[in-house]
């Protein structure tokens, strides 16, 4: 049972990872070429704009930008560590209960590699809380 559950968290991780990723295909005539050079042009700017804005808030937010910079940066550690660290938990798991049946070496490896992304996934998502209670101080 544990090698099937194991196998199906696998499968779905890689199948969510893959969905997430769309294909762009190439413009062939110079008419949608200039569509799509203006469309990637304001979406490039777009994106610039937002990641300026939030750095705005940021920096408004905690009263200085060098402590804004550290706000966005564990904010997007704290929503990137999710899926690297349920996919590091999915190869411990495999290393832990299907390689692992036979060696007991590999087993504690696969033991060790979930305890350890665990361990980060925590660390990743209780930082920027305590920085913020750091940083802004305990408000009752």
């Amino acid at each position: 049972m544990k090698k099937l559950l194991a196998v199906i968290s696998i499968l779905l991780s890689l199948t969510l990872i893959l969905v997430s990723f769309t294909p762009v295909y190439a413009a062939e005539d110079e008419e949608s070429k200039e569509v799509l050079e203006s469309e990637n042009a304001s979406d490039f700017y777009k994106i610039k704009e937002e990641a300026g804005g939030k750095l705005e808030q940021y920096s408004e937010k905690y009263g200085s930008k060098a402590y804004g910079i550290t706000a966005m940066v564990l904010d997007t550690v704290r929503i990137y560590s999710i899926p690297f660290c349920l996919l590091g938990i999915a190869v411990g798991a495999i290393y832990q209960y299907i390689i692992g049946i036979r060696r007991l070496d590999i087993r504690d490896r696969g033991f060790n590699l979930i305890i350890a992304f665990v361990t980060i996934l925590v660390i990743a998502q209780v930082l920027p809380l305590i920085f913020t209670i750091v940083v802004k101080g305990w408000v009752l």
